[in-house]
């Protein structure tokens, strides 16, 4: 593989997962920055990855601890910052989502056509052996699309340089749907390869019955339904004109996730963090309140 690629890998409380998914990416890439989100200054897994890889400390691993947990977007911003000068993509993974070399490889392949800006797999439910998208079957093994998660992005270096930063304001949920909305209308393509499977964890998932139904629910905290919910309707609020196909689908999102949360979620506090999550996205507010414990907000009020 004649692209020399970078990681960046996101952890919060990290597990022995992240050691698995460093030492994957080693295969791979020339040097992978670890930014541990996990509030406070007691050791973590993290920690014991630093310069992993190298006999003198030079590339190979490097772990960032802001000692706060500043949301997905700030973690990847801080990753970032710190690519070699030499690297021409960057391979972004989560903690509990290696990626093997094999596959790495097979995604820098595409990245030979200067159409496509980002290189994805599909993620996949290895417990229940399935991909996480209901439409995937509708597609070709390999097909262009409006978005993909972050976990598993291959992204060019001159993609960064012309689309920007990932977006703090949004904290967690849709940091990456927003950036794939800014690559395409910078010119550049998504594409995905649904051949390349990534294990991927969305949480607490469970199937429930609603009459001859089987849904499959994810069960968040109030405060993560709160990020979702404001993160997608911000999008909407922001592309109703100039991508009117997406905004339909946003809005059947938002539907989706609140008759879900009304039908399958005991607490109320649910569905007012969903609410009030729309109503601060349509108005382009923030609430503070909805930050999880030890969380430190770096967007500009």
């Amino acid at each position: 593989m004649s692209l020399r690629i970078a990681a960046v890998a996101t952890a919060y409380h990290p597990d022995d997962r992240l050691t698995a998914v460093v030492e994957s990416a080693l295969e791979s890439c020339s040097t992978v920055i670890v930014v541990d989100n996990t509030p406070g200054t007691e050791p973590t897994v993290a920690d014991k990855l630093a310069g992993l890889g190298t006999g003198d400390g030079s590339g190979g691993v490097k772990v960032l601890r802001p000692g706060a947990n500043l949301g997905l977007a700030a973690a990847l911003n801080l990753g970032l910052a710190e690519l070699p000068e030499d690297a021409e993509a960057v391979l972004l993974l989560d903690q509990d989502s290696a990626l093997p070399g094999d596959v790495v490889t097979a995604l820098a392949a595409y990245l030979d056509d200067p159409t496509i800006g980002i290189a994805a797999p599909t993620p996949w439910d290895a417990a229940h052996d399935s991909s996480y998208d209901n439409l995937a079957a509708l597609r070709s093994e390999v097909a262009d699309r409006t978005d993909v998660i972050t976990s598993g992005m291959l992204i060019r270096r001159s993609a960064l340089e012309r689309v920007g930063r990932f977006r703090e304001d949004f904290f967690v949920d849709f940091v990456d749907i927003d950036f794939c909305l800014r690559l395409r209308r910078a010119g550049l393509r998504i594409v995905q390869d649904q051949r390349l499977k990534l294990p991927h964890s969305l949480g607490d998932r469970r199937p429930h019955r609603l009459g001859p139904l089987r849904v499959q629910v994810v069960h968040y905290p109030a405060w993560r339904l709160y990020w979702i919910a404001r993160g997608a309707a911000t999008l909407l609020r922001e592309n109703l004109r100039r991508d009117p196909l997406w905004s339909a689908k946003a809005v059947l999102f938002l539907a989706s996730w609140t008759w879900r949360t009304a039908a399958f979620e005991d607490s109320s506090n649910h569905s007012a963090a969903l609410l009030r999550g729309m109503r601060d996205g349509l108005l382009g507010r923030v609430s503070l309140r909805y930050l999880p414990e030890g969380a430190s907000y770096r967007a500009a009020r």
